[in-house]
């Protein structure tokens, strides 16, 4: 537009001048510039009517993973003589092959394709408007708006591997898995002896004790397995969370998080999850794939935040987490944390706590002098004091320096509990 209003001036000044000047020599050298303008009004394109699909090779992917963003543009009106056609692609998601945009001609009916490919860290990334560009030949009159085509990817967290997890709440549920119900019944772990009863497996008969009596028989008895209610607490307060050189102690603490709920869900447990932050981001108890694809999204769209309600955990929803079950909470932790966690323990929950060490990983670029040294070997013990205090209440504490595998520190800090046996005493 601002082309065609210089030439509008220009052939009105051209004439202006040949008028007063007299020379018709003068309004002659206009007469090339009028031709040029009318035919530019001839040929101005009209409104444009496009439609445009888009479609996404993977509505959800793994961190990293890429999709491919397709769009189909189909012209419904008038031949368009030059079309530009751009995506505005979410801030956040890389390119890494083709190009999000389309520059060509575009006849009256016809269509055409064009696609790139996308990677990105985690996070949900709406896609919604297309920059639209029409031009005519002459290049003086232009069509340019927005369209509005939506779509959206969710790029979930990268599960940390872990292997299986002993656990052992007080209360399982009536459903075969890998924990050990503290119950007498079909299993793999000697439980106790007790008289043979009629159907009892002769393979199960306790012949040592049997031999001590001449009329009686005795059978061992072995603890059931079943699955349990596991409640994750991901500790999003921003206090708690720290940065260094782009890399999040919150993000490792997702990842963690993901794991967790990934081998929980694979031994058949009820897993839900709570975000506990700027508010309360409950995802429900659930089983399966299905439970997992939910938890995941729920982490995809985490984010640490400061609320003077949720400041500390006295405010964590109790209730949420079945009597007995287990809960696992994942974060830095601080002083003031403690009491709620001895509470919780009182309360008959089965307690682990997997503590991302905040002193190692923001140590690791600091710049090393005396002072430092001294300052940091404080806070370890600190933070090695107060560890201590929720071992002494019966809280398994996993100490977790981001660098190190996380399934290895997992097996060496976890040992499972000796299994409670009920024997049952014969008298000679």
């Amino acid at each position: 537009m601002r082309r065609l209003l210089f030439l509008s001036l220009l052939l009105y000044g051209i004439l202006l001048a040949g008028l007063m000047s007299l020379y018709g020599q003068v309004v002659a050298l206009a007469i090339p510039l009028a031709v040029y303008l009318l035919a530019a009004f001839v040929y101005s394109p009209e409104k444009p009517r496009l439609v445009i699909t888009r479609t996404l090779s993977a509505n959800t992917v793994n961190h990293d993973a890429p999709s491919v963003v397709t769009l189909t543009v189909v012209n419904q009106g008038t031949t368009l003589e030059e079309v530009l056609i751009e995506d505005n692609v979410p801030s956040g998601l890389t390119i890494t092959d083709g190009e999000p945009w389309l520059q060509m001609a575009l006849p009256a009916g016809a269509s055409a394709t064009f696609s790139y490919t996308v990677t990105g860290k985690r996070g949900n990334y709406p896609f919604r408007y297309l920059h639209v560009v029409v031009n005519e030949q002459l290049g003086l009159f232009q069509h340019r708006g927005w369209m509005e085509v939506p779509g959206n990817l969710m790029v979930f967290p990268e599960p940390l591997k872990l292997e299986h997890l002993d656990i052992r709440p007080l209360r399982t549920r009536g459903y075969a898995g890998p924990i050990p119900s503290r119950q007498a019944g079909s299993g793999t772990d000697f439980f106790g002896v007790r008289e043979y009863q009629l159907g009892d497996p002769l393979r199960w008969i306790n012949w040592r004790a049997s031999a001590r009596h001449q009329h009686t028989l005795f059978t061992n008895e072995f603890e059931m397995e079943r699955i349990a209610d596991v409640g994750l607490i991901l500790d999003a307060r921003q206090h708690n969370n720290i940065v260094v050189d782009h890399d999040s102690l919150f993000e490792h603490a997702i990842e963690a998080t993901a794991g967790l709920a990934e081998t929980f869900l694979n031994d058949g447990d009820r897993v839900g999850l709570l975000v506990y932050g700027r508010g309360l981001e409950i995802t429900y108890p659930g089983y399966g794939k299905v439970q997992r694809e939910r938890i995941l999204r729920a982490l995809a769209h985490a984010r640490t935040g400061d609320s003077l309600v949720f400041e500390s955990l006295d405010y964590l929803p109790v209730r949420f987490f079945p009597a007995k079950s287990q809960i696992v909470l994942i974060s830095p932790l601080r002083e003031d944390d403690l009491p709620v966690l001895t509470r919780l323990r009182a309360r008959g929950y089965q307690i682990l706590v997997v503590s991302p060490d905040p002193v190692a990983f923001e140590a690791q670029n600091r710049t090393q002098d005396t002072a430092t040294d001294f300052a940091l070997r404080i806070i370890r013990v600190e933070r090695e004091l107060m560890l201590r205090r929720l071992r002494r209440v019966g809280i398994q504490v996993v100490d977790w320096q981001v660098d190190r595998p996380f399934d290895k520190v997992m097996r060496l800090s976890l040992v499972r509990p000796m299994a409670q046996t009920r024997i049952v005493r014969i008298e000679r």
